[in-house]
């Protein structure tokens, strides 16, 4: 993490269970004493475990690769002309001690007796520049010998220059190639004439295991190289920082500053780029999530090439299927990802995607959630075709589409437009098998919840008193009348769950609830 950055970080609890069991084997014989039988059992597991040797060689090797990042910013001085603050000094300022440090201030910044920056160079004016402050400290590596850089986008995204430091000290300016916000990744480029740099390779991050041996080299607050080591804890982590989370973890000790450096395996090749920790207390305390150097190397690739990341883009709102959305669904599994809503203008509206529908497999290959749908799209280039079943009305069909260009700043799905209507014929409606009151709302859109029992299936969805019920079984709803409807219609078709679409503040999403009581 760069220290001028709050280091993001999750809220897990974990619980062991050990569970111990023992078994007793007896058999009765004819005079009714037991005798004791030995029962046969599968030999206990052995691994001839590798002789370790320590790191020193691997640390040695991969070290001048790694380099401390250090990111300046420009800094605003103090304006004196008539567009600043005027300030009354007093008498008696300019009696002040030169080595006192209210004159060494007004030295800097300006004073009563008219020294100071603005005046010896000359007024500032409207627009001009500051110096160049230090305002982070993050970590890199060489990829190349010509002297590209890989970092984290969040240690470089508030810089105007960028300075490296080799392991030997050595400082060198670079220039910012490209960045990726969404994998928070960022390449720098060191110009050196007749010099050659260390540089390390991408390793295959599909062959490393959970309990593999890695070390971490990196510049942790500020205090140069610096080399942790432990073993991955998991893979395939999901923290929520976007739709491309597929962290590797690792208990090796990164903290502040670290963020950007490289993670080894034990043949000095980069498995991962350290990135955020899991960390209550502002210190490491072992977890640690690193991008994956598949990821990475894809997209370091790319902005080297073109200074930026074109992402395919399908222009949906999604969310994960659950059981419970697959019941009221038909879906033999929980699979795929759900439409929540198609965005405006988007290739996904355009192909006739709509709300309701789930996305089970792009060109022909199974969807597993929202966010394996994410990678994928996001994978594709621009302008690529491509095939999207659907699952929709209980039956599979096949949408053919053009991928779009991932805009840079997406907005919220604009809401269906739906006919306004005669509240004078919607009443307070109780809907006793769902636990929930229901009555108009306020633009005549969809059903107002005004009630949730706190022991009903509604509430253990999370609907609260005040969201509103857009849609049932993906069919628009007006009325209470319409809500028992699509129950009843659901029941007749042998399904337990109806598929609701609730509407709140913060979004709209889907949930299942049941068709009756029992």
């Amino acid at each position: 993490m760069s220290s001028s950055n709050s280091n993001r970080g999750l809220s897990y609890k974990t619980i062991l269970k050990s569970t111990a069991v023992a078994g007793v084997a007896v058999v009765l014989l004819s005079s009714g004493l037991p005798a004791r039988v030995t029962g046969a059992f599968a030999e206990p597991v052995r691994i001839e475990a590798p002789q370790m040797t320590g790191f020193a060689p691997i640390v040695k090797a991969v070290s001048p690769a790694v380099v401390s990042v250090r990111v300046e910013s420009r800094v605003q001085q103090v304006s004196d002309d008539a567009s600043g603050f005027n300030f009354d000094f007093g008498p008696g300022f300019d009696q002040l001690p030169d080595n006192s440090p209210l004159k060494r201030f007004f030295k800097q910044f300006g004073g009563p007796d008219g020294q100071g920056p603005g005046k010896q160079q000359g007024q500032k004016k409207p627009g001009d520049k500051g110096p160049l402050r230090p305002v982070a400290q993050g970590s890199g590596f060489f990829i190349s010998e010509d002297g590209y850089i890989v970092t984290n986008n969040h240690v470089v995204n508030d810089g105007s220059a960028y300075v490296v430091v080799m392991n030997d000290g050595t400082e060198l300016p670079a220039k910012l190639v490209g960045t990726d916000p969404r994998t928070d990744l960022a390449v720098l480029k060191v110009e050196a004439k007749d010099r050659k740099f260390t540089y390390v390779k991408w390793a295959d991050d599909a062959k490393a295991n959970v309990g593999d041996w890695v070390v971490a080299v990196g510049n942790p607050f500020g205090l140069g190289g610096t080399v942790t080591a432990g073993i991955i804890s998991a893979m395939g982590r999901d923290i929520n920082s976007g739709p491309y989370d597929d962290f590797i973890q690792i208990d090796a000790a990164v903290n502040r500053g670290n963020s950007g450096g490289p993670t080894f395996n034990l043949n000095g090749e980069v498995v991962g780029i350290n990135t955020a920790i899991f960390s209550p207390s502002g210190g490491s305390i072992g977890i640690a999530f690193d991008i994956p150097a598949s990821t990475a190397q894809t997209v370091v690739s790319e902005l080297i090439k073109s200074g930026k990341i074109d992402r395919g883009w399908l222009g949906v709102q999604i969310q994960p299927v659950s059981k419970d959305i697959a019941e009221s669904l038909g879906l033999a599994q929980a699979q795929g990802a759900l439409v929540i809503q198609p965005q405006e203008d988007s290739p996904g509206l355009k192909a006739g995607i709509k709300k309701g529908d789930v996305v089970t497999a792009v060109n022909g290959e199974p969807v597993k959630d929202a966010r394996d749908l994410a990678k994928r799209i996001g994978g594709m280039r621009p302008g690529t075709k491509a095939d999207i079943t659907i699952w929709r009305d209980g039956k599979s069909q096949t949408l053919q589409l053009t991928v779009g260009t991932l805009p840079p700043e997406q907005k919220m799905a604009a809401k269906d437009d739906k006919s306004q209507q005669d509240q004078g014929e919607q009443k307070q409606t109780s809907l006793e098998s769902l636990g929930i009151t229901v009555g108009p709302s306020d633009d005549g859109k969809g059903v107002q919840i005004l009630s949730v029992d706190p022991n009903s299936a509604a509430a253990d969805a999370g609907i609260k008193q005040g969201d509103r019920i857009a849609a049932v079984n993906n069919k628009d709803v007006s009325s209470g009348k319409d809500i028992a409807s699509q129950l009843d219609a659901a029941k007749k078709e042998g399904r337990s769950k109806a598929l609701f679409q609730v509407e709140t503040d913060n979004g709209s999403r889907f949930v299942a609830l049941p068709t009756d009581k029992g």
